[in-house]
């Protein structure tokens, strides 16, 4: 079995409080992409979890966000397999883009299919709580507004749409760090711009995350100066800046990002998705 696992971007980013488990409490709009790892599972003969991936620099053992769902999968429903995963990695990591949260909810989705328990949607994305805040919305995999740690999910009736270009510096942004950072800076809001698929393009982490890397804002504000996009901001915690773009307009964004800013950064133009069978592509 294959599934693809798509990358998201924040399209707002709001955090309203501390939580007593130490997380923080959020209201974020949360849209697929179409770009995706993608993860095939196999039953196999030997028990235990096989993994590998196409990143040599991840884990593959129980600190990988796959790898555990796997073991949580089991531990929860009590059935049992020898299954082998194989991951290709698409989405870079300590980008701000949910790929480990992806894996992991691909992994989840694809073992109840595998395993024909038919759980529920509620049974699963309670079962994604546990592994890691985003990956309750990579189960449904639908644009949606997420609040509490990220597992009260809202689908949002009329999606946006259109084209999208990620910007990522060559390192990552450790996401416990800002927001203990924001914590400490007892930060209230974050810089404001028109958004034309919500109604404010805002991201909380962005003033203690700029603050540090004092790139992220340069590369913000050079894309929010160029012909045809309509919106730049920090996705999550970053390290990745994504731009809105006006139409599709098929532009030449990575040799211009060269030139500004230099080789290392990584660039993919792709979309906003409706959903999981929209992605991959």
């Amino acid at each position: 079995m294959t599934l693809d696992a798509p990358a998201k971007v924040n399209l707002s980013l709001r955090i309203t409080g501390r939580r007593a488990d130490g997380y923080h409490d959020l209201e974020t709009f949360m849209v697929p992409l179409a770009l995706a790892d993608r993860l095939r599972i196999d039953l196999s003969a030997e028990p235990g979890v096989r993994f590998q991936c196409s990143d040599q620099t991840l884990p593959v053992d129980g600190a990988n966000l796959a790898v555990r769902a796997a073991q949580s999968f089991f531990e929860a429903t009590g059935w049992s397999s020898g299954i082998s995963m194989t991951l290709e990695k698409r989405i870079p990591h300590g980008a701000g883009l949910g790929g480990g949260s992806s894996d992991a909810a691909a992994v989840l989705v694809g073992l109840n299919m595998l395993s024909g328990l038919g759980l529920g949607m509620a049974d699963l994305e309670n079962m994604a709580a546990g592994i890691g805040s985003d990956v309750p919305f990579f189960v449904r995999c639908v644009p949606a507004i997420c609040r509490g740690r990220g597992e009260r999910i809202e689908p949002v009736a009329r999606p946006p749409e259109g084209e999208i270009l990620l910007v990522k510096p060559p390192f990552p942004v450790p996401t416990a760090w800002a927001y203990a950072e924001w914590a400490r800076g007892r930060y209230s809001s974050a810089t404001t711009g028109q958004n034309p698929c919500w109604n404010e393009c805002v991201n909380d982490l962005e003033l203690p995350v700029f603050a540090k890397f004092l790139v992220l804002p340069a590369l913000r504000d050079w894309l929010r100066e160029q012909p045809g996009v309509r919106c730049s901001m920090l996705s999550g915690s970053g390290s990745t800046v994504f731009a809105l773009l006006e139409g599709d307009r098929s532009q030449d964004w990575e040799r211009r990002v060269a030139e500004a800013f230099g080789p290392t950064f990584w660039t993919c133009q792709t979309r906003l998705a409706a959903g999981r069978s929209d992605c991959g592509n």
